[in-house]
């Protein structure tokens, strides 16, 4: 096998792990709160809102130190233990009490900044600029796939269903967890990075997954790490691409939470509203495929066409978020996130129709894909021999902001969650736009892209 069907293989099994771990995470947090509501006349007393505002809180704090756990241990094994806390968090659902709840959100915040700086770097090992574009594309796509699988089950098991019982509960959930752990064993797939460079390659994330027996060296490395994080942390390029991150943050809770909650709380869906929060969030996935397919595989050839390139990627992803947004607004009763275990009957400026709400669905994976893939590919570009730190201070922008909104989606209404991601995400464009553009010019005078 040559150089480059290495690194392609490493891409892939990437991608398929993290479908399977995903395809049990994302369909728990689609569906968290909605089997919360119905246990709390027990004696569980939590939030699914609470619980992720948690994770992604923890998550943004432990992302200062993420980069030295992976130079430390490797991102393989790194990307092994994270998907065992993952793993445990989902079984929680099993037999939940409110202590193990909480404390399982705790840990798993953790290991999603340990699981997500190691898919960065093993992102970015095995890229280069001609194939960084491609490589986001085929694991975004195969990552987005998570959300058919789980979601299908959801919609024909939950067909009819207006309460969810204790049978249907542990059902799901033990199905959940197998799946998550198979996921997390197929990274010991991934070959080695030393397998998959060619010959006389060297970069500086040579220094960060080398092995090395000597215990100063793992530490020297683990200290430069957060050095360089730190140092990162306050370039020109990465404070400007934070008001991006941070928009994908917001949406992400958005979509990949509250949007679910909302549909499973209107009355006026009849029976069909609590399969339909599986429905809506197949064709997220619908949408989050078909844009890392389009814009990440065609990367390459897009931006051979224009002089422009990624800012029209983004500048697609933000008109189809805000048509999603004013769809949803016209659509959803503005309490619908916070509606009681009853639901709620009111409607908003329509009879709430499924046929929008799903059509939004699909909208908000496609706008969330356009952002997703060209975010990957512009980091893994700009700081390829940093590429640990970059994907750290990433994740900790969009980590502390999905905590925030799902902190606030307990109270605020629909129409004030809409408005925050539309301001937020009208400058995050902007703000895109501009490290583009100073890259683009920088790359036709010749300048190296990763000096920037």
């Amino acid at each position: 096998m040559s150089p480059e069907s290495k690194k392609l293989f490493n891409i892939l099994i990437l991608g398929i792990s993290f479908m399977f771990i995903f395809t049990a995470f994302q369909t728990c947090g689609n569906i968290a709160q909605t089997v919360i509501t119905n246990l709390n006349s027990t004696d569980f007393h939590g939030s699914g809102y609470t619980s992720m505002s948690v994770i992604y809180g923890v998550f943004s704090a432990s992302n200062l130190i993420s980069p030295s756990v992976v130079a430390l241990v490797g991102p393989q094994l790194s990307m092994f233990i994270s998907g065992i806390f993952y793993s445990l968090y989902i079984a929680v659902f099993i037999q939940p009490s409110t202590w193990s709840f909480y404390t399982a959100s705790v840990f798993i915040g953790i290991a999603a900044a340990v699981l997500w700086t190691a898919q960065g770097n093993c992102l970015t090992i095995n890229s280069d600029e001609n194939t960084i574009g491609r490589n986001s594309g085929v694991f975004w796509a195969l990552l987005q796939s998570s959300l058919f699988f789980g979601n299908l089950y959801i919609y024909f098991a939950w067909q009819g269903k207006t309460y969810i019982s204790e049978s249907d509960r542990r059902t799901v959930f033990t199905a959940l967890t197998v799946i998550s752990l198979v996921g997390t064993v197929l990274f010991f797939l991934i070959r080695k990075q030393e397998d998959a460079k060619t010959p006389g390659e060297e970069d500086s994330t040579n220094e960060i997954l080398g092995d090395s027996s000597s215990a100063r060296n793992k530490l020297m490395r683990a200290v430069d790490a957060f050095k360089r994080s730190v140092k990162l942390s306050f370039t020109k390029e990465i404070l400007l691409l934070s008001v991006t991150t941070a928009y994908t943050g917001l949406e992400l809770t958005f979509f990949s939470g509250v949007y679910g909650t909302c549909i499973g709380a209107v009355n006026r869906f009849g029976t069909e509203e609590k399969s339909l929060i599986g429905l809506s969030g197949i064709f997220i996935g619908v949408g989050e495929i078909l844009g890392g397919g389009v814009f990440g595989l065609l990367s390459k050839s897009l931006s051979k066409k224009n002089r422009f390139g990624r800012n029209p990627v983004v500048m697609l992803g933000i008109i189809v978020h805000f048509i999603a947004f004013y769809l949803i607004f016209v659509n959803m009763p503005s309490n619908a996130p916070v509606a009681p275990m009853e639901g709620t009957d009111d409607v908003a400026y329509m009879i709430p129709s499924k046929e929008v709400a799903i059509f939004c669905s699909f909208l908000l994976g496609l706008g969330d894909s356009c952002f997703n893939t060209q975010l990957l590919s512009i980091l893994g570009f700009l700081y390829s021999e940093d590429s640990a730190p970059a994907f750290a201070i990433f994740k900790f922008v969009q980590s502390i902001c999905a905590a925030v909104a799902y902190f606030y989606s307990n109270y605020f209404l629909l129409q004030w969650q809409l408005l925050i991601m539309v301001v937020v995400g009208f400058f995050g464009t902007i703000t895109f736009f501009a490290v583009e553009w100073k890259a683009a010019a920088l790359l036709a005078r010749g300048s190296d892209y990763s000096s920037i």
